[in-house]
């Protein structure tokens, strides 16, 4: 079972954008010294509160001068926003500075603030995403690209530089709605998601969706299938499982609420009242029910019954941990926490 860390990289009113950014390089560097195995980096826009970290293959470059071993997933590269053919250039020349160590995550992305900001139609996302997905790997695997689409067209276009690993970096689709689940079945790409957006029952109704098409697409599993993202937090006490993690990972959750209808006069009607219930929904959560539903919060026994029961229930093979949600919590917290489950979990797991 691998492990693995991810950013968002939020910024409230009293912290600087570098200081956010040099914290997460140094967490980087702190979980490739303790053995995990990703690094996985958002990609967001326009909402500071919520995350200032746009272009994450940046920050992996960066990243990979730091550090040995560990690789940088991208989670994700929302590939409606960008020229297909630059996203191709910039994912390989990524792949190449940290020697073959980029996992391309993508997803097409549902916030109305990202497709208003970049002045591209929110109903154009899913078809949009198909064809740049498919440009990006001829982009990769090809001498010439050649794509005639709705959206792209693309005629002998020699595409370099080309990535080190081969055929392709790895690719992961992010499966947040109901409708990407068979999407990535059917493709047979890896998938991941979060129990932060994702709600547990309509999680196990849609892995079986996707678990479907990818056997009847005729797909062999490879055991590198799912993987989740968690709040995570591991205290040496029940007391400080309570208390420390509690006001950064509800200040979250009260942040992504208000987001949840930013933008919202861009949506249809049924998104707009999705988009109502679910924001209802965050406002209600207490941080006992994050800890029941949602998060991996407790001493190191109480993480390593939680990850077994989450391993044999959706044959996790990549467990994400986010070790600060909300971003308010120390620095030197954030790394005792990923210390104490390096040290007293993941050799459970190994």
């Amino acid at each position: 079972m691998k492990f693995g860390f991810f950013f968002q990289l939020p910024c409230a009113p009293q912290q600087t954008e570098p200081e956010r950014y040099r914290e997460t390089l140094a967490q980087i560097e702190h979980g490739d010294r303790l053995g995990f195995n990703t690094a996985w980096l958002a990609e967001l826009h326009f909402y500071p509160e919520f995350s200032v970290m746009s272009a994450p293959l940046m920050v992996a470059v960066a990243a990979a001068q730091r550090t040995r071993q560990i690789r940088f997933g991208t989670a994700v590269s929302l590939l409606p926003l960008s020229d297909p053919i630059r996203t191709a250039e910039e994912a390989a020349t990524a792949d190449i500075l940290s020697d073959g160590r980029l996992i391309f995550g993508v997803g097409r992305g549902t916030n109305p603030l990202h497709y208003g900001g970049f002045n591209i139609p929110m109903a154009e996302s899913r078809d949009r995403f198909g064809e740049a997905l498919e440009i990006v790997t001829q982009a990769w695997t090809a001498d010439k690209v050649n794509y005639q689409g709705k959206y792209y067209q693309v005629k002998d276009v020699a595409v370099y530089p080309k990535p080190v690993q081969k055929p392709h970096p790895p690719i992961r689709i992010a499966t947040n709605s109901s409708d990407t689940f068979p999407l990535a079945g059917q493709l047979g790409y890896p998938m991941f998601s979060s129990l932060v957006v994702v709600p547990l029952p309509r999680f196990r109704q849609d892995i079986a969706v996707y678990w479907q098409h990818f056997e009847a697409a005729g797909h062999q599993r490879t055991g590198d299938e799912v993987a989740l993202l968690f709040p995570l937090y591991v205290a040496a006490t029940e007391a400080e499982a309570q208390h420390v993690p509690r006001a950064s990972l509800m200040h979250y959750f009260e942040v992504l609420s208000r987001r949840m209808v930013a933008g919202d006069a861009d949506l249809d009607a049924a998104t707009r009242a999705r988009n109502k219930e679910m924001q209802e929904r965050l406002q209600r959560l207490t941080f006992e029910e994050v800890r029941e539903n949602v998060a991996i919060i407790g001493t190191p026994e109480q993480c390593i019954e939680r990850i077994n029961w989450l391993r044999e229930e959706f044959q996790l093979s990549e467990l994400i941990g986010w070790f600060n949600p909300g971003g308010l919590m120390p620095q030197e917290t954030v790394l005792q926490s990923m210390s104490r489950f390096a040290t007293h979990v993941m050799p459970t797991f190994h």
